[in-house]
């Protein structure tokens, strides 16, 4: 019994670079698609306002949290303007830079891929519309504090948005040290952004949300193009938020596999760092791509960082226990080959 599954796993891809749920759809979510012709986004606010406990006004659904980074730049930004983020992060913001005619100022990170919150409000000055914040970080997995954020938010010149992009929020412990929402009222310049993509599986329909200070997101609706969050996406969001049971399958899965993984690479001879997200980043003792190339050929996807600037690093998703298993298994044979 035990060869016949070993067997069937090697004949099978096991993709682990893409960080959505690989769970298949749930119950809530195959009747969500059975009936789309409802009224959109306002009962869909409804549920987020009523899932994250802030008020419905501050709340904006967009097709992927992307459009609202992109109505983020043209409202906010204007040509002379700049926008401050640290390096080998998310690059929506670089490319809305661009689009916008706004500078794109890139600070450096710790020693350690640690998140630069210091040298970005030394990097702010009268004239930076949006300071980024990617927590937890993609592609390293670090999160940033409740209170570092805070005070980050405090000290940012006036008019400045800080941008705290939570795409991965679902997956930290405990959530109350690394989210600011609970705080978000404190702040006049505090902006956060979520996603249905990760958690809840839900890249391929593309609806995301923001939080932002009520007259903020008030221009922003009025602003907006009508009707970019599509029936079928949202009622597959509110079914989502409505499903605590998959949801917490998810996350116990991700966070056994993630434990799982921090202490398995470092036996195998790979430096890996500390995660808050669905995957970690790890170096290992064998190049990379050619790492990479090797787990490819033995039917293992994994993200090789160098398009990020980490050539050495690459990033693995947590999957099902098995199919962690055999990662670790399969990238021992290939580091001891």
């Amino acid at each position: 019994m035990a060869c016949r599954r070993s067997s069937s796993l090697q004949a099978m891809r096991i993709r682990l670079a893409f960080r959505q749920s690989y769970r298949k759809l749930f119950p809530g979510m195959r009747s969500a698609l059975s009936v789309i012709l409802k009224i959109i986004l306002p009962r869909l606010v409804k549920e987020i306002a009523h899932h994250v406990e802030v008020p419905e006004e501050s709340i904006i659904v967009g097709n992927g949290s992307d459009e609202i980074i992109d109505m983020l730049f043209r409202m906010k930004a204007r040509p002379g303007d700049n926008v401050v983020c640290y390096e080998h992060c998310f690059s929506m913001y670089r490319m809305c830079a661009k689009l916008s005619g706004v500078e794109y100022r890139e600070v450096e990170r710790g020693d350690n891929f640690e998140l630069p919150l210091d040298r970005l409000a030394e990097a702010a000055d009268e004239r930076t519309a949006m300071v980024f914040v990617t927590s937890p970080d993609n592609p390293t997995g670090q999160a940033a504090s409740v209170e570092d954020l805070s005070v980050l938010a405090g000290v940012l010149p006036e008019d400045c948005l800080l941008v705290v992009d939570e795409a991965y929020i679902d997956f930290v412990w405990p959530p109350e040290s690394y989210t600011p929402v609970q705080a978000y009222d404190k702040f006049e310049n505090l902006v956060v952004l979520r996603t249905f993509s990760k958690a809840y599986g839900l890249a391929g329909l593309r609806v995301g949300y923001g939080i932002l200070p009520p007259q903020l997101a008030k221009y922003m609706k009025n602003a907006r193009i009508p009707f970019t969050v599509n029936l079928l996406a949202e009622d597959a969001a509110v079914a989502a938020l409505n499903d605590d049971t998959f949801y917490n399958q998810t996350l116990e899965l991700v966070m056994r596999g993630r434990e799982y993984m921090l202490e398995e690479l470092p036996k195998i001879g790979c430096k890996v760092w500390p995660s808050q997200a669905n995957f970690v980043m790890f170096e290992p003792p064998k190049p990379a791509q050619a790492v990479f190339k090797a787990l490819l050929k033995k039917g293992i996807i994994v993200r090789p960082l160098a398009s990020f600037g980490l050539g050495k690093c690459i990033r693995v998703n947590m999957g099902t226990d098995a199919e962690n298993r055999k990662f670790i298994e399969t990238l021992g044979e290939v580091l001891g080959g």
